[in-house]
């Protein structure tokens, strides 16, 4: 007979990854509604605002760069651009420094989709979160937070 699992939490609502988890589950679905309409993924979506966000301050924004920015995995990070390209939503061409890295662009079709993407992304978000209320700034801060703690694992 199997020996019983042990659980730390008595209930899955206990459990605060649980609760992330479905959370988050349920977000990724109104987003999906959203971008999917727009030819993009959520890691794509992300990518791409990485991307606006670091060219704002560089013209030679790299794949790196990207990464590092998202806190997402560089290997997943060079295939999405890989198709984000083939989309036409970007450009990759040689770095003017450092031989072995491109410089990543948005096209001005990229830019398009980015800001509709945007605006729809942000009207979803608004309408997800709006039972938070006033607690808005805290649950942030509190993810912020976290994020900190746990990037460099």
């Amino acid at each position: 007979m199997p020996k019983k699992i042990e659980f730390h939490f008595k209930r899955p609502q206990d459990s605060p990854g649980y609760l992330l988890g479905q959370l988050t589950m349920l977000w990724h679905r109104k987003l999906k509604r959203v971008l999917d309409p727009l030819d993009l993924t959520h890691t794509q979506f992300a990518l791409l605002c990485a991307l606006a966000w670091l060219s704002r301050e560089s013209d030679n924004v790299t794949q790196i760069d990207i990464a590092n920015q998202g806190n997402a995995d560089r290997m997943m990070v060079s295939k999405v651009l890989r198709t984000l390209e083939e989309k036409k939503f970007i450009t990759r061409r040689e770095h003017k420094t450092d031989t072995r890295a491109k410089t990543i662009s948005l096209t001005e079709h990229g830019e398009i989709i980015l800001q509709k993407a945007i605006i729809a992304v942000e009207m979803a978000d608004i309408e997800f979160f709006s039972a938070l209320n006033t607690d808005l700034p805290i649950f942030n801060s509190n993810m912020a937070s976290l994020i900190e703690m746990n990037k460099n694992d």
